[in-house]
């Protein structure tokens, strides 16, 4: 160790300006000088607040394209089939109340950075949702209530905060339903549901490390609990001819298909569909 040691002060003792403050601005001194400058892994503190860096820094990273294969096939398909609206305006509606909330207590901007990439991600899903249903002039008043709810809502966020986390829990439960209705996926994405998953369980993490805001933490519990439904409804029914996976099928009758999503037509969701159950 002593001669790894001797072997990389060198280069972390005189490493380039822009790195250097960056390193001190997201460790902070002592555990930059631990860490860094010293290479003393044996400080357990600054090894966790470096993971938690670490972990922040990777979600903030994923999250600017984890909905980008879910825009991706919605555009391919014409379709969205098993994508539910009012699970994305209801988690929007808590994404930007808590990037607010999260700003106003001056946290760290690596323990919530993504919330504005995916609430722009999730403004597009859900327009593209609007307009394949056939409700161009929805999405416009979507896009612009979102807008005024935006500037109006800034001054009394603490008074919503605690809202925050229950609409996004609530935001889980009509995507969950709808994908159980109709007995498939559809056109949900499975590369979306996966990270999210890892996402809010490394939330957890780095909310319990960096800020240890209760209401935040149990926010992120439950997100995580209810994403964990929707994954294990993802292995369930992906073999289901309802499914996105089956794109032949759907390539064929995308108009028809993109009608029943949007409605959550149960005639159609209650059909015999073939589930793997092994």
């Amino acid at each position: 160790m002593d001669l790894l040691r001797s072997t990389l002060q060198p280069l972390t003792h005189n490493l380039p300006p822009p790195l250097r403050n960056l390193g001190l601005s997201l460790l902070g001194p002592t555990c930059y000088q631990t860490l860094i400058l010293d290479l003393d892994p044996t400080s357990l503190p600054c090894v966790r607040l470096a993971l938690s860096k670490g972990l922040g820094i990777s979600i903030i990273a994923t999250s600017s394209i984890v909905k980008i294969p879910q825009i991706l096939k919605l555009l391919t398909s014409q379709s969205a089939a098993g994508i539910s609206f009012l699970s994305y305006l209801l988690e929007t509606s808590s994404l930007l109340i808590s990037l607010a909330y999260n700003v106003r207590q001056g946290f760290p901007f690596s323990t919530y950075g993504e919330l504005a990439l995916i609430a722009v991600q999730n403004v597009v899903i859900a327009v593209l949702v609007l307009r394949f249903a056939g409700r161009g002039a929805a999405a416009g008043a979507f896009v612009a209530g979102l807008a005024a709810a935006g500037v109006g809502g800034c001054g009394v966020v603490e008074l919503f905060a605690g809202g925050a986390g229950a609409l996004g829990v609530a935001s889980k439960m009509p995507q969950i339903w709808t994908v159980w209705q109709q007995g498939g996926t559809g056109q949900l994405s499975a590369f979306a549901v996966f990270n999210y998953l890892m996402g809010s369980l490394s939330r957890i993490f780095t909310t319990l490390q960096e800020t240890g805001d209760k209401l935040i933490f149990y926010s992120y519990l439950a997100s995580f609990l209810l994403n964990a439904v929707l994954a294990a409804q993802m292995v369930y029914y992906w073999n289901s001819p309802q499914s996105a996976n089956h794109a032949a099928e759907l390539g064929k009758e995308p108009k028809k298909i993109a009608m029943g999503s949007s409605t959550g037509n149960a005639a159609k969701a209650k059909s015999p569909t073939t589930r793997r159950r092994g």
